[in-house]
């Protein structure tokens, strides 16, 4: 078997990994968009298709699945699997991607998701399911919860007979331990070769209580001078995670606490979407967040939330916002600022010096985010739209609320493998993260080969 790989060697986004079953045959896991530093002209798909008898998607985040029409306008008409969740989630997400970078021709978009639609197999966790391949191997799969976003799955996939069947083991994307909302994901019983990810190689996430604390403490020193909180956030997992920590913090605040008053604006119709889907599975939730539920509470539902629509209302808040003097929490798509409803509020408020920007998620080089991470907290600035923008703002980083990993969880979830692989690729990782995993997993694994792909 060949693994080849059709992103995500250079950096976290553009994930799609070939597994070569033979000359005939191959499967596909994830086909993602690439972005920041790698973003590309040109998104037609460059490999050949002809041999690829089946597509796995482990989530629904747009670097893994936002090549996906791309794939279909290549002539891909073979099965999507995925989790029962993800197949919900999935022509949502390939929507919002077609009409942000490609077109808002609404009958091209339907036809492609008449498409989509027609091509997803929605498939149970923790069940095997033989692949129709176009060859005398035998392939099975299996997807396992990932605990990264809802529906998110790691993938088994075993090619050859009984006895001699090797397992090839696709991390996707990992949650972090004790990651709100969702179950930590638990390492497979045995793996041949894993492809891992490595976004978090290098670096350790603070601890659950910390960054809740640290959340909280940011947020009352930004609104302690009625100024506005932007914190930019993916539509699927980040958003929810965040408004089931403010939950909880307003939740224990006393009556009187400035928390009782503060509005937490949702912008991202998206989000909105996402969040419905969650509160639709939350028999994928955790012990913890049912145990809220039943206690009565509406951990991602509460009276203080509000959701914005529609473009006009989206620009009539920024406005009314930018003009009145009272704190607010905006949560607003997209997660790295290189699009999306964030980049009108950082347009207005990053040269204000009440205003503060949160940062809870990577920041990919090459994208404005990483940009205001970097230059702001030295009095810098940014350009948006080609106008400079001098950062008066101030701008803070909360990394434990990645829903990646971090290294100390990769290193678990690979040392748990009770058979463990021979052969361990890194991939989804900038180069120090995967060269520092690399090193700390060949001194624990001294019978494993570690490869940077």
């Amino acid at each position: 078997m060949i693994i080849k790989h059709h992103g995500a060697t250079q950096g976290v986004t553009g994930s799609c990994h070939e597994l070569v079953v033979s000359e005939q045959s191959s499967i596909l896991i994830d086909c993602g968009l690439f972005q920041g530093k790698e973003a590309r002209d040109s998104l037609n798909i460059e490999f050949d298709i002809a041999h690829i008898d089946a597509l796995i998607v482990t989530h629904c985040h747009i670097d893994h699945v936002g090549r996906i029409p791309y794939l279909l306008a290549a002539g891909f008409n073979k099965p999507i699997y995925c989790s029962q969740a993800s197949a919900k989630l999935l022509p949502l997400v390939i929507e919002d991607a077609l009409k942000v970078g490609v077109t808002r021709e609404q009958s091209l978009i339907n036809a492609c998701l008449k498409l989509l639609e027609k091509l997803i197999v929605p498939i149970e966790f923790n069940q095997w399911f033989l692949l129709k391949l176009n060859c005398d191997a035998n392939a099975k799969v299996r997807l396992q919860r990932a605990g990264h976003i809802l529906g998110s799955a790691y993938v088994e996939i075993d090619v050859g007979e009984k006895l001699e069947s090797k397992r090839v083991v696709f991390s996707g994307d990992l949650g972090a331990p004790h990651t709100p909302l969702l179950p930590s994901p638990k390492p497979p019983y045995k793996a041949d070769v894993l492809v891992l990810e490595s976004t978090y190689g290098n670096k350790n996430h603070e601890g659950r209580k910390q960054r809740t604390k640290k959340l909280q403490q940011v947020i009352e020193k930004a609104v302690s001078d009625n100024g506005v909180v932007l914190i930019p956030a993916f539509s699927i997992g980040r958003t929810q995670e965040l408004l089931y920590e403010l939950e909880q913090i307003i939740h224990n605040a006393s009556k009187k606490s400035v928390w009782h008053t503060i509005e937490v604006i949702i912008d991202s119709p998206m989000a909105a979407n996402f969040t419905e889907f969650y509160l639709e599975f939350k028999v994928m939730w955790d012990s913890e967040a049912k145990r809220r539920v039943k206690l009565g509470r509406h951990p991602l539902d509460f009276s203080s939330v509000v959701t914005i629509g529609s473009h006009k209302e989206h620009m009539a808040v920024v406005n009314y916002l930018k003009s009145r003097k009272k704190p607010a929490i905006v949560i607003a798509a997209g997660g790295m600022c290189n699009g999306g409803r964030i980049v009108n509020y950082l347009e207005k408020f990053l040269i204000e010096p009440t205003a503060d920007v949160l940062f809870v998620g990577y920041q990919a080089e090459g994208t404005l985010g990483r940009d205001i991470q970097h230059y702001g907290p030295r009095g810098g600035y940014v350009f948006i739209d080609e106008k400079r923008i001098d950062i008066r703002a101030g701008i803070h980083t909360i990394s434990g609320y990645s829903a990646h990993a971090d290294q100390e969880g990769l290193i678990r979830f690979t040392k748990a493998i009770k058979k463990p692989p021979s052969v361990i690729k890194l991939v989804h990782g900038d180069i120090e993260a995967k060269s520092e995993l690399k090193s700390k997993l060949e001194h624990i694994l001294s019978n494993s080969s570690v490869e940077i792909g």
